[in-house]
């Protein structure tokens, strides 16, 4: 369960795609994001926080509104929620819990809590926006693409980088909003790895790595694979395959995403009718 730990971070990770959910900690806060997926997970999650949390407010980050991401929200009732405004916003609220009892349902799961979306605290509005918790400053980017809503946080001074489902050594870029977004938000990741201190990269998905050479070598990966959508699928197919152990069970995702690549630059490249006839 407990994939990764050091002094002020504790990162656990579920056997289901391998997803994460962090554990930030100082004298006087804890962080967490994405509470998940099983319930014997969240739970483990739950007895960790009760014996670590003491005094300390308790916050979550949702990084995105993915049913996988929110699955736990329910078992964290007196935390404060940090996440997008898109997030707070979000139009098929409705929609997303569906999807977590269709889960529940189609493996006969009990939980000792009730899912429910989130109800946001803290909205983040804007590129750089910050929010002081204690002695830990954390600064925010909107990460539109993977969905509309995500959010990508730096944690200072501990020079955690949270990136949501970007930046993953287990999963190609998976594009279920936006390609030009997409496009634009690993530019802002760039830009974050450029500018800041990161001493740690926790994803979504996969591996939390202090590594930077690792963490840019994500980010050529990601970058590549964005770049080349609209070049057909056999070469990029054949990349993916060599670098994600998991493509297999992937592989409709991939064609998903050069479908909706294709759409977005089609309609970019539209030009606009001029009529000359009065």
């Amino acid at each position: 369960m407990i994939h990764f730990t050091n002094e002020h971070l504790t990162v656990f990770q579920s056997s289901l795609y391998q997803t994460t959910s962090a554990v930030i900690q100082t004298d006087d806060v804890m962080i967490l994001t994405d509470p998940n997926w099983l319930p014997h997970e969240v739970k483990a999650i739950r007895e960790y926080v009760d014996r670590e949390l003491g005094g300390k407010s308790l916050y979550i980050i949702y990084t995105h509104s993915d049913f996988d991401h929110i699955i736990g929200s329910g078992a964290f009732p007196e935390a404060k929620v940090i996440a997008s405004e898109e997030l707070k916003n979000h139009e098929y609220k409705n929609e997303i819990v569906q999807k977590i009892h269709q889960f529940d349902q189609r493996y006969y799961i009990k939980r000792d809590y009730e899912p429910h979306y989130p109800q946001v605290d803290h909205a983040i509005s804007r590129d750089g926006e910050t929010l002081d918790l204690g002695d830990l400053s954390l600064t925010f980017y909107k990460a539109p693409g993977h969905t509309h809503d995500g959010l990508l946080t730096i944690v200072e001074p501990l020079g955690i980088f949270l990136s949501g489902d970007y930046l993953s050594d287990v999963e190609f870029p998976f594009i279920f909003s936006s390609y030009i977004d997409y496009k634009e938000t690993l530019k802002t990741v760039e830009s974050i790895l450029q500018n800041y201190p990161v001493h740690v990269h926790v994803p979504g998905h996969g591996s939390v790595t202090e590594d930077l050479v690792e963490v840019e070598r994500r980010m050529k990966e990601s970058t590549y694979y964005v770049d080349n959508l609209l070049q057909g699928s056999e070469n990029l197919g054949a990349f993916c395959r060599e670098q994600y152990a998991f493509f297999e069970g992937m592989k409709n995702i991939h064609s998903e995403n050069i479908e909706t690549a294709k759409k977005e630059a089609g309609k970019a490249d539209e030009s606009p009718v001029i009529r000359t006839d009065s």
